[in-house]
């Protein structure tokens, strides 16, 4: 589905990505984890048109979106969640999903789409207040819903689980498995049992460093098995 060839990522002389190839299978979980500078934002924001590769390709279904805007990336059905929230601040939790339903659908159906979220994610008494009043990890699942709305076919999730509690990690793990096969999901996080939780696939970063490059870094395909799941605490 997603294909990367040679990415590389130059600031100046200095290496943040070098040379990453790997492949996001239709309906699957992958997972990229590594330490801090080890290259994991940068290979999101290059995925997500934030940055322009230096070089190398980036492919979706054999399209090439190589430094293609975040808007046109979207709009060939990928959904993404930043880092940083990407809320509306001063509307209600329901108002946010909707418009991010309504980027695909007709009003009506971009409603019921929204409902439906609303019960999903279990936001019944938090969908009607305004998004900048709400808890964080409240926040985050509303705008986990917004990415969902559209129903992207590829959902890119940028630590999503950072700062919330652990009952919150558990019911976002459960919605990632319920929705594999459905939709793929590539997720960079930190937190290791979230990510053995559900992934199918981990490109590890693995930074290195040497005498004639100052950073790279490098990937390598890692098959886990779902052995353990999230309390809740």
């Amino acid at each position: 589905m997603l294909t990367c060839a040679n990415l590389v990522m130059r600031f100046g002389g200095v290496h943040a990505i070098d040379g990453v190839d790997f492949e996001l299978s239709a309906g699957h979980v992958h997972c990229v984890i590594g330490p801090n500078g080890a290259g994991k934002s940068t290979l999101f924001k290059m995925l997500t048109g934030q940055l322009r590769p230096s070089a190398g390709s980036i492919r979706l279904r054999g399209i090439d979106i190589t430094g293609r805007s975040t808007n046109a990336i979207v709009n060939l059905g990928i959904g993404v969640k930043m880092q940083t929230p990407q809320l509306f601040e001063t509307e209600t939790a329901r108002d946010n999903i909707w418009l991010g339903a309504n980027r695909r659908f007709a009003p009506r159906e971009a409603v019921e789409r929204t409902a439906a979220l609303v019960e999903e994610l279990a936001l019944g008494a938090h969908a009607d207040k305004v998004v900048g009043t709400l808890a964080h990890g409240i926040r985050q699942r509303v705008e986990v819903a917004g990415v969902l709305a559209s129903e992207p076919e590829l959902v890119l999730l940028d630590e999503p689980a950072a700062g919330m509690s652990d009952a919150d990690v558990a019911d976002l793990a459960e919605l990632i498995l319920r929705r594999r096969g459905r939709q793929s999901f590539l997720v960079v996080e930190h937190d290791i049992t979230f990510v053995r939780s559900i992934a199918d696939l981990v490109p590890c970063s693995i930074k290195v460093a040497s005498s004639s490059k100052a950073i790279a870094t490098r990937f390598c395909s890692t098959k886990w098995s779902r052995t353990s799941t999230l309390g809740r605490g």
